[in-house]
């Protein structure tokens, strides 16, 4: 049984957008401008960061053109590199970015569902794993419901984001003086190097995910016009509306009052709406959380089925469901891994090991435009490239000059899996076979 492309533009589009706003855009607006310490360099961080993840989104669009099919970032470096680079990216897929960027998003969610509903605290620590299991169930049941749902919560949140926006401006609280002055850098702001690499690698977190679109790709209807129409045309909705709204929070709330991320949040929701500012901006952080939780669990299962298709994983990951045609296994497997890494408690501390590896793969991925049997003649080649790749490695620096201890284990964990390779999957050639698991239309 094969995957029916089912995925309009309106989807694929959510999935860019539901994957890149999430909790990222509540709370690091708050760190990032108080490091910095002056509006003008934190816009600056945006919009260098959505020009960057624009190259990226631009050379994605080309990838997912010439190889419509499940599976991302997977199929590309297996077409580029062959076998071993392909499956080191699937084994930390699996292994490290699926599961933890799950987990830490339902963690993140938590505190905002015991504040919207009133709940006692001591129900905080199974509510990440009641919204988990929620969500793959959805999944699992079927691709239409899941998409719908997921659709209409990403689509929701952006709307929900402008009106936010718009309410700031039409309620009066909105002071532009609070911008002013634009350059100069407030007292007690970071030494500027580190406050330049943390927002950079907080910026970086918050546009994470946009890449996923590219592993439905294969349930896609017409990928050469919606792909990248969803990558570009998402990134810059992102861009757009985290300047928004980040100049929202600043223009409300000055630079010089922010505190930490939580009574920012705190701050602005009671500046606005009053008593019941709390609530409403929890209802707007878990809209935000839950539309990109469902992005990430629809796509992520995707990268195991493509893997186990190619005989690269194991069988019965390659296997739809004969009833709902989901990669079921999959969904159970990135679930399972989720809620065991709920068991460990902290998530903040993984991040830098989360972006480190993927930025190598991203980057990876890209460079894969460069050995394609056919040309690529767009008016942005080898531009957006170049960018991108630049990009990616100063990100990745910053990273090592500022957290490497988390950097350096990602990397050791993502090389352990080419011992598990060798052990499990030493004769699967997925070179012999360089378009399989070709989704019906």
């Amino acid at each position: 049984m094969e995957q029916r492309r089912q995925m309009g533009l309106a989807a694929t589009l959510s999935v860019v957008t539901g994957e890149s706003i999430a909790l990222g855009i509540f709370l690091t607006p708050a760190a990032m401008a108080r490091s910095l310490g002056s509006p003008l360099l934190l816009a600056a961080v945006w919009c260098g960061m959505g020009l960057i993840t624009l190259c990226g989104a631009l050379c994605y669009s080309e990838l997912a053109i010439n190889y419509p099919l499940t599976g991302g970032e997977y199929v590309y470096l297996r077409q580029g590199y062959g076998t071993r680079l392909a499956f080191l990216y699937g084994w930390m897929s699996a292994a490290v970015m699926d599961p933890g960027l799950a987990a830490a998003l339902a963690v993140g969610a938590a505190p905002y569902v015991l504040s919207l509903f009133g709940l006692p605290p001591r129900t905080q620590i199974v509510i990440p794993a009641l919204i988990l299991s929620g969500l793959a169930l959805l999944n699992y049941i079927g691709t239409r419901l899941s998409r719908r749902v997921m659709t209409t919560a990403n689509l929701l949140k952006i709307a929900v984001l402008v009106c936010l926006v718009l309410w700031v401006w039409i309620s009066g609280h909105a002071t532009a003086t609070n911008l002013l002055p634009l350059t100069t850098r407030r007292p007690g702001s970071e030494p500027l190097f580190a406050a330049i690499a943390g927002a950079t690698i907080s910026a970086f977190f918050s546009f994470g995910g946009w890449w996923e679109a590219g592993k439905i790709a294969g349930e896609v209807r017409n990928p050469r016009r919606n792909m990248p129409l969803a990558f570009t045309g998402g990134v810059v909705l992102v861009t757009a509306v985290y300047l928004l709204v980040s100049a929202s929070f600043l223009m409300v709330v000055p630079l010089e009052k922010i505190v930490s991320n939580t009574a920012f949040i705190a701050q602005f929701g009671e500046a606005l709406f009053g008593t019941i500012g709390g609530k409403v901006l929890s209802a707007c952080v878990l809209l935000s959380v839950l539309g990109g939780l469902m992005a990430l669990t629809m796509a992520a299962p995707r990268v195991y089925y493509a893997m186990a298709k190619d005989g690269a994983f194991f069988a019965p990951f390659g296997k739809l469901h004969p009833r709902f045609g989901t990669p079921a296994s999959g969904i159970l497997l990135q679930t399972g891994l989720a809620l065991f890494v709920l068991s460990f408690g902290a998530f903040n501390r993984i991040l830098s090991f989360i972006i480190f590896s993927a930025l190598c793969f991203l980057a990876l991925s890209v460079t894969t435009l460069f050995r394609m049997p056919q040309p690529v003649r767009q008016w942005w080649f080898p531009t957006a490239p170049i960018v991108f790749l630049l990009g990616c490695a100063v990100i990745d620096l910053m990273i090592l000059l500022h957290d490497p201890i988390p950097a350096l284990i990602g990397l050791v964990i993502v090389l352990c899996g080419e011992p598990v390779r060798r052990l499990f999957f030493s004769k699967a050639d997925v070179n012999a076979n360089p378009l399989p698991h070709q989704i019906t239309s």
